[in-house]
C-alpha cells in the first residue's frame, strides 16, 4: 500500500472548472480515492521569500456530484516543500506570467520539491514548436514571420493551415488556399504585419477522421485515443471549437510515434503529455494541461486519471 501523499494542484479558479469534463478534477478525485490529501493552488498565489517558494493553498474534499464537486477548507500559506508533489495544471495563455510561474517552480525544484510537469520542461517545450525536434513524424512545416516566406509556402502546397504559436483550443487557426482572396489579410493579421512568428503546415485532409489526442503518462502510452472530429463546415477538431470526441483504440502508427517520444519526454520530467496526431502526422506536443482523460474513461473504461496517480506514486517511491 502506497503511503498517503499530500498533493497540490496548480489550477485555474475552482469555480470555473467544469467537473463533468475536466481532467484535473478527474486526477484530484483519483488521488483522493487512493487516500491522498488534495490541495489547490492558484498561480497568482505563488511567491518567493527568504529562500523558499510558497503559496496560499486550500485543502479540498472531493465529491462525485459534478455540480457540487468540492468543499474547500481554510486557506494556508505553505512552502511548496510541505507537499509530496505539485502538479502544474494551469491552462494557457503561455504569457510572461506563466513563464514567471515556471521560474518560481524551477526554484522550488532546486530546493527539492517534486513538480510535474517539470517547469523547465514546460518552458522549453513550446506546444507548437516542440514537434521540430521530431521532424520524421511531423507534416511539412514552416515556421516564419515574413509574408514572402509564408506566401511561397502557400503557393507551393496550395492548401495550408496557419496558426499562432501561443494559441490553444483551436483559436486563430486558419485554413488558407492559394486562391483564397483573403490570404494576404490572414497572413498580415496572424503575423501582426510581420512582427510575430507563426506556423504553417500542409493541410492534412485526414482531419475529417479526427485530430487524435494520444496521451503519454509517466512514459507509458495510453492504449486509447480521443479523435476530435470537426463539425460540419469546420476545419478544426478541437472540442473547444465544437469538435466531437470519439474514443478509439490507438493505431499502430500512433503507437509508433508515442513510444518513440515517451522515454525522451518522461526523462525530462513530463509526467502528462498529450500528442496531437492527424493522419499519422504529429502536429503538437501538449505539456501545459493536456486533457481528454474523462472522455476516454467514459467511452472506453480506461482510467487515465488513475494511471496518472499510479505513475506519480511510483515516481515518488
Amino acid at each position: 500500500m502506497t503511503r498517503a501523499l499530500k498533493i497540490a494542484f496548480i489550477v485555474d479558479p475552482l469555480e470555473k472548472l467544469k467537473a463533468y469534463k475536466d481532467s484535473s478534477i478527474a486526477m484530484m478525485r483519483a488521488a483522493a480515492a487512493r487516500g491522498h490529501a488534495v490541495w489547490a493552488i492558484q498561480r497568482p498565489a505563488l511567491s518567493w521569500r527568504d529562500g523558499a517558494v510558497s503559496a496560499r493553498a486550500v485543502p479540498l474534499s472531493l465529491f462525485a456530484d459534478d455540480h457540487d464537486w468540492y468543499r474547500a477548507g481554510e486557506a494556508q500559506q505553505l512552502p511548496l516543500a510541505e507537499f509530496d508533489a505539485v502538479l502544474m495544471r494551469q491552462d494557457p495563455p503561455f504569457d510572461f506570467e506563466y513563464v514567471t510561474a515556471t521560474w518560481l517552480l524551477e526554484r522550488a525544484v532546486r530546493d527539492g520539491v517534486k513538480v510535474f510537469n517539470d517547469p523547465r520542461a514546460i518552458r522549453d517545450h513550446s506546444e507548437k514548436l516542440a514537434i521540430l525536434e521530431f521532424p520524421a513524424f511531423a507534416p511539412t512545416t514552416l515556421v516564419a514571420r515574413e509574408a514572402a516566406d509564408l506566401d511561397a509556402f502557400i503557393d507551393e502546397f496550395g492548401d495550408v493551415i496557419l496558426k499562432p504559436l501561443d494559441g490553444m483550443g483551436g483559436s486563430r487557426i486558419f485554413r488558407v488556399a492559394a486562391t483564397d482572396p483573403n490570404r494576404n489579410v490572414i497572413v498580415e493579421t496572424l503575423t501582426e504585419d510581420g512582427t510575430r512568428t507563426v506556423m504553417a503546415q500542409r493541410y492534412l485532409p485526414e482531419i475529417k477522421d479526427g485530430d487524435k489526442r494520444v496521451l503519454i503518462i509517466g512514459g507509458e502510452v495510453v492504449p486509447f485515443t480521443l479523435a476530435r472530429i470537426p463539425k460540419a463546415g469546420e476545419t478544426r477538431g478541437n472540442l473547444a471549437a465544437g469538435g466531437r470526441g470519439v474514443a478509439m483504440p490507438i493505431t499502430a502508427r500512433e503507437r509508433e510515434i508515442a513510444e518513440s517520444l515517451a522515454p525522451i519526454l518522461w526523462q525530462r520530467g513530463l509526467l502528462i503529455v498529450g500528442l496531437d496526431v492527424i493522419g499519422g502526422h504529429l502536429t503538437e506536443i501538449n505539456v501545459t494541461s493536456p486533457t481528454c482523460m474523462v472522455e476516454i474513461a467514459a467511452q472506453m473504461g480506461f482510467d487515465v486519471a488513475g494511471l496518472v496517480i499510479q505513475r506519480l506514486e511510483a515516481a515518488l517511491a
